[in-house]
This record gives structure tokens, C-alpha cells and sequence, in this order.
């Protein structure tokens, strides 16, 4: 399985006010760190239009445990946490870092959707494929496929 992790850097625009990162932010840097896994093997933007398939989010929960500031290094990482058989469905966790310090953790699921028809649906093969090479959580689940989302 393969751990993938992507580097930002916390910019004067992320912070609210009263000098913290904004709540959205957060939710950005977890989208930053999924397009970034599926572009580098090639799933980017231009792959998923050219190919009627890309992702929609039905849930996103955030966990902040530590506050960050302008400037600090941060690593964050993408994690498989369920999986349906027919690839259809997916939850993703990731956790944000500051060196070895847990600051956050995100929790999503998600499904491809068929990009014409607007529907929940199997993506290529070779994109399934790619999804299930991705580092799993120790709790990782498979998750039923039926028609519902």
C-alpha cells in the first residue's frame, strides 16, 4: 500500500482574523492532497473531463487538535478508509501535520460521479485500480454498493 503525502505551506490568506487558520482551509488542503494523488498518476482535472468522471463529496468532518500559524510547514497525508467493491464509493481520511504533530484530521466520503448523466457510478478501471493501491487505515471497511448513496 501506498502512503501519499502533500507539502503546503500555511499563507497569510488562510488565517482568519484572530491570526488562526479558517475552518474552510482546511477542507482546501484535503482537496489540495486528493488532486494532487490523482494527478500524479494522471487522473487530474483535464483526465476526469475528457473521461465523464469526477468526484463528489457527501460528507466532510474536520478534527482540530492543534492551532496553526502563518509560515508552519505542513504535511498532509491521503488514507483509504472504505472502499465499495465496485469502486463507486470511497472514504478518505487524511491527517494534517506539523512535523510528527497531529494538528487535524479530515474525514470524507465520496463516490465518482458519471459526469453526463449526473449519477453515482463505477469509474475506469484504471482509475479503481489506482484507488486501491492507496495507503488503507487500520479501520478500513468495505462499503455496500447499492443504488442509494
Amino acid at each position: 500500500m501506498e502512503l501519499f503525502e502533500q507539502q503546503v505551506t500555511v499563507r497569510w490568506s488562510d488565517l482568519d482574523p484572530n491570526g488562526h487558520v479558517r475552518h474552510s482551509v482546511y477542507y482546501d488542503y484535503g482537496t489540495f492532497a486528493r488532486v494532487a494523488y490523482w494527478q500524479k498518476y494522471g487522473f487530474g482535472p483535464d483526465w476526469m473531463k475528457q473521461n465523464n468522471c469526477g468526484p463528489v463529496l457527501f460528507r466532510e468532518e474536520a478534527h482540530f487538535h492543534r492551532e496553526l500559524n502563518s509560515g508552519d510547514e505542513l504535511i498532509i497525508n491521503v488514507k483509504l478508509s472504505g472502499l465499495s467493491a465496485d469502486h463507486r464509493k470511497w472514504s478518505i481520511h487524511h491527517e494534517i501535520r506539523r512535523g510528527e504533530e497531529l494538528c487535524a484530521t479530515l474525514d470524507m466520503d465520496g463516490a465518482w460521479i458519471d459526469l453526463k448523466i449526473r449519477r453515482v457510478a463505477a469509474p475506469p478501471k484504471d482509475l479503481g485500480e489506482r484507488f486501491e493501491v492507496l495507503a488503507h487505515t487500520e479501520d478500513f471497511r468495505v462499503i455496500g454498493s447499492g443504488k442509494g448513496c
